[in-house]
């Protein structure tokens, strides 16, 4: 069950920074509801597993740098005493085939139908060029992965033994660029200026849907979440590729864009941070740590789901920043010192869990995230759980890659 705190539905333990975030963005536009899921944490704007819900207008900065950032399940028809031998070959093979890291663009070129389609004349409105150069980065970053928490893992389920393969990531250079223009003409600035984006604090930036700007930035939004979704399949099939298997079983969805929907028989803008679509009978994937289970969910058809605008919860959430976890990062040397978990820490922790681990720092350890038992514990009410991972393989960007924007 959730508590209202100064009119912000809060699920889990209310995070005080967060709340305060959340009640920011509560007072500022057009809001009929603010909401925190139970893995929320403060974020740029508008809290990370936080969602607004706003009549008439949506906020780029509230969907946040990572366009449809969101993960794919698939359940293959292979199963973990068939390839149990060979995980230690099967994430390396995963490790040299898909491009992990910032900036990273495909080893291969993608020739994917989107690239064809009418909607990127959605930039010759802002500058022509901008069109040609957001395709060209787009191309080259087709299918790569990203760092900070984006991962490519399998699973095993435990109740069938069947393997799982899943990914999490989204929009890549492309949705950051797009977020970023849209900031700096919000401020008044060219598209292009360097020099844009946002603080934590900063409240929201808002567009109203009927506006120029407004339909510009949806429809823009709306292609990085068809370019993410191209992504994450190109992954998925590549994977599939490789433990020469096919998918069963297939879940799919955003957790950082912005979504049209009715609610009490009003069409408002629901903004979901960091926060997974949830509405009656829907499939959603939820992530744990790398040392913990992950759940297929269901939406519930109940009261306290439809008093969460359909929404709820991405990962386990953190109880640990990266710069305690891991250190600080020297820029010279790109290493990290001083952080409270030891890469030994981690390693023997994977050991006992089972894992096979390629790439991934201390930052992104078991030790950092909450138990997502807990978290969804606050969330009984609204998903029902319907199948259970553990994973048994985990690839990840090198442990000093950083991306600012990972959330």
């Amino acid at each position: 069950m959730y508590q209202e705190i100064k009119s912000v539905r809060v699920w889990g333990r209310p995070l005080d920074n967060a709340v305060e975030q959340a009640v920011l963005c509560a007072s500022h536009g057009n809001v009929v509801q603010s909401l925190l899921m139970a893995d929320h944490h403060k974020g740029y704007s508008q809290p990370v597993g936080g969602v607004m819900v706003y009549d008439g207008q949506i906020s780029p900065s509230g969907v946040g740098y990572d366009i449809a950032c969101g993960n794919k399940a698939v359940r293959t028809n292979c199963t973990y005493k068939e390839i149990k031998r060979h995980i230690p070959k099967i994430m390396d093979d995963i490790a040299r085939t898909i491009s992990f890291g910032i900036g990273r663009a495909n080893q291969e070129t993608v020739d994917h139908e989107l690239f064809d389609d009418p909607a990127w004349s959605v930039f010759d409105e802002i500058d022509h060029q901008t069109k040609d150069t957001f395709k060209e980065l787009a191309r080259k970053q087709m299918g790569t992965v990203g760092s900070g928490n984006h991962f490519v893992d399998l699973f095993v389920e435990q109740k069938t033994g069947d393997i799982w393969i899943a990914n999490h990531f989204g929009s890549r250079g492309f949705g950051h660029k797009t977020a970023s223009g849209f900031l700096n003409l919000a401020k008044g600035k060219a598209f292009h200026d360097k020099v844009g984006g946002e603080k934590m604090e900063d409240v929201p930036t808002l567009f109203d849907t009927g506006s120029d700007i407004g339909k510009m930035y949806f429809e823009a939004m709306t292609l990085a979440g068809r370019y993410a979704y191209a992504g994450r399949d190109y992954v998925i099939d590549k994977v599939l590729e490789i433990i020469k298997a096919h998918a069963t079983f297939t879940v799919h969805n955003h957790h950082n864009f912005a979504w049209k929907e009715t609610h009490d028989n009003k069409e408002v803008v629901v903004v979901r941070k960091g926060a997974t679509p949830n509405a009656p009978g829907q499939w959603g994937f939820i992530g744990g740590s790398m040392g913990d289970e992950s759940v297929i969910i269901q939406g519930k058809d109940s009261a306290e789901n439809k008093a969460a605008y359909f929404s709820t919860v991405h990962g386990a959430g953190r109880i640990m920043s990266r710069t305690q976890a891991a250190g600080k990062m020297n820029w010279k040397t790109k290493q990290r010192r001083g952080g409270d978990i030891s890469p030994k820490q981690m390693k023997d922790a994977l050991i006992d869990y089972g894992v096979e681990l390629r790439g991934g720092g201390t930052d992104e350890s078991p030790f950092v995230y909450k138990k997502l038992r807990s978290v969804l514990k606050a969330h009984q009410e609204t998903i029902d759980v319907k199948h259970v991972l553990r994973p048994i393989g985990v690839c990840m960007a090198g442990a000093n890659e950083f991306d600012p924007y990972k959330d």
